[in-house]
This record gives structure tokens, C-alpha cells and sequence, in this order.
């Protein structure tokens, strides 16, 4: 019996890579379409992905968890700013993640949206639900780095790390960083995060973050102890002080929440799941798309 391993897929993040590496420099009218003419290009690469990664880790139970609309998330809804810099997502991008939707139903394969919370939040839940419960494997497929701070001894996650694609787990994250996975989200609130337009503090970049965290651990004990901070860090005394609202601010964005309601009640063996090769080639034969299974 194959050992219970749970995959969990960033579906946006999946879909967003495949769609923009396959349109680099193309207009919509050059993008990949069927006979009906629905747009193909990325979802036939999120399609590949998923069953290469599903035969390669022997994984038995399966999510695939998805974001809502910018607007109605509960961290847009309470600070505007909140991925403000992000525009509108192309029409083709928005058509294959429906026909995705469809798809995915069609296979059996658990989807996941949970209002007003984001695919992040999801993540995080189900990963903790199924640590604590099963203290099983549990993998997840995202190439946001949001995500280390859900590292422990069973989650671990499929990323590009050194030019290859690695099942990147807690004891790379400790022996790169020097810190606790936990932490990431201290040193992720002194930084900020520019692709969501979350703030951090200005002037503290990489080479500073990083020290002041593995240093002073958190960003509470880093301010608690700011008069006495080590001399080697005093160039960055008058920036954290002007800053820390928005570190606290930042903190509060960047950390995934593992407690969602909706997974107290949830049966995790409604995950499981099989591939049938026949029944995903008919499906996307239907759709004139054609993958490599097995």
C-alpha cells in the first residue's frame, strides 16, 4: 500500500507560470487555442506539472487550493494598499483558469476556495491539519517563498532552488537561513514584499533583515531592545524606529493563517486520490489537449 503523502498545489501560482512562460513576447490572438477556441497554453502546462509531480513523489491525497477576487480578500479589505500594484489578470488567463476549474472537477481532484481568505491561508491550514493529525508527508508546490515559514519536520516544498527543482525541506531552511522556519515571517516583516506591495521597513534590505532576526529573533524583541541594539547594526536604528508601524503592519500581512474555521470539521481522507490515465486522457482529449502520463 502506497505510504500517505499529501500534495498541495498553489493553483494560481501553478497556472500564472505556466500561462506567462508559454505567452513571453506572443498577442492573445497567438496564444495556444482548441477548435472552440478556448485559450490552452498555460493550463495545458499546469496539467503536465501536476501529474509529473503526483508520479514523481507518490503522493496519495491531493488539493489544489485557489485564491478569490483581489478585492474580496480580508487582508485587501482592511489595508487598500494591499496589492494595489497588481494589474488586472488577462482575459486568456482568467478563460483556462475556468475551463481549469471544470477540468479538474471532471478528474475528481479536491479544489479549495475559501472566502474572504487566500489560497495561502488554505495552504497553511490544511498542511497544519494534516501534520498534527497524520504527522504524514505533506508537500507543497508553490515557488512563493511566503510559504517557508510552514516548514517543519513533515511539510516541505517544491521549489527552484540553485536552478533546479528541489523538495526543499526544514533542514535546508535551517542550515541556509539560520533561523526557524517561523521566523521567516519576522525577517519577510522587515523586508516587505514589493510584488504585494507590502511596505516592510525602508532601508533594511537583505543584508540586514536576515542578521537583525537571527540576532534578536523577533521583530517584538528586536524593538523591545532597540536602545541597547549591537553597535554593527546602528546605521539602522533611525529606520527601524521610523518604520516599525509598518513592520508591525507587514508582519501581519505576511503571516499565513493555519486556524481557518472551515477545516475544523474537515475529513482529510477526502483527499485521496488516484489518477486514472484513461479517464485524463478522454477529459483532455475533449479539450484537444494532449500531456505525457506515466
Amino acid at each position: 500500500m502506497k505510504e500517505e503523502r499529501l500534495l498541495v498545489i498553489d493553483g494560481f501560482n501553478l497556472l500564472s507560470r505556466g500561462y506567462f512562460a508559454t505567452a513571453y513576447r506572443k498577442t492573445e490572438d497567438q496564444l495556444t487555442k482548441n477548435s472552440t477556441g478556448l485559450y490552452t497554453n498555460g493550463l495545458r502546462v499546469f496539467l503536465q506539472k501536476l501529474f509529473n509531480v503526483i508520479e514523481k513523489y507518490e503522493t496519495s491525497h491531493l488539493a489544489v487550493a485557489w485564491d478569490i477576487k483581489r478585492e474580496e480578500t480580508k487582508r485587501k479589505k482592511k489595508y487598500q494598499f494591499y496589492k494595489a500594484n497588481r494589474g488586472e489578470l488577462a482575459a486568456p488567463l482568467i478563460q483556462q483558469y475556468e475551463t481549469l476549474n471544470h477540468i479538474l472537477d471532471q478528474l475528481g481532484i479536491s479544489q479549495l476556495t475559501i472566502p474572504p481568505h487566500e489560497a495561502d491561508d488554505i495552504i497553511g491550514s490544511i498542511t497544519k491539519k494534516w501534520s498534527n493529525e497524520l504527522a504524514k508527508d505533506c508537500l507543497i508546490y508553490s515557488n512563493d517563498k511566503d510559504f517557508l515559514q510552514l516548514l517543519n519536520q513533515h511539510t516541505s516544498q517544491i521549489l527552484i532552488h540553485n536552478k533546479l527543482e528541489t523538495r526543499y525541506t526544514v533542514d535546508h531552511f535551517k542550515a541556509e537561513y539560520g533561523i526557524e522556519p517561523d521566523q521567516w515571517i519576522d525577517v519577510k516583516a522587515l523586508l516587505g514584499d514589493p510584488s504585494d506591495n507590502i511596505p516592510g521597513v525602508a532601508g533594511v534590505g537583505q543584508r540586514s533583515a536576515l542578521p537583525l532576526i537571527q540576532m534578536y529573533e523577533s521583530i517584538d524583541n528586536l524593538y523591545q531592545l532597540l536602545p541597547d541594539l549591537d553597535p554593527k547594526f546602528n546605521r539602522y536604528i533611525k529606520k527601524l524606529v521610523e518604520g516599525e508601524e509598518f513592520a508591525r503592519i507587514s508582519k501581519e500581512l505576511v503571516t499565513i493563517n493555519c486556524d481557518l474555521d472551515f477545516f475544523s470539521t474537515f475529513n482529510l481522507a477526502d483527499l485521496a486520490y488516484q489518477p486514472d490515465h484513461e479517464k485524463i486522457r478522454n477529459v483532455l482529449a475533449q479539450l484537444e489537449v494532449s500531456i505525457r502520463l506515466g
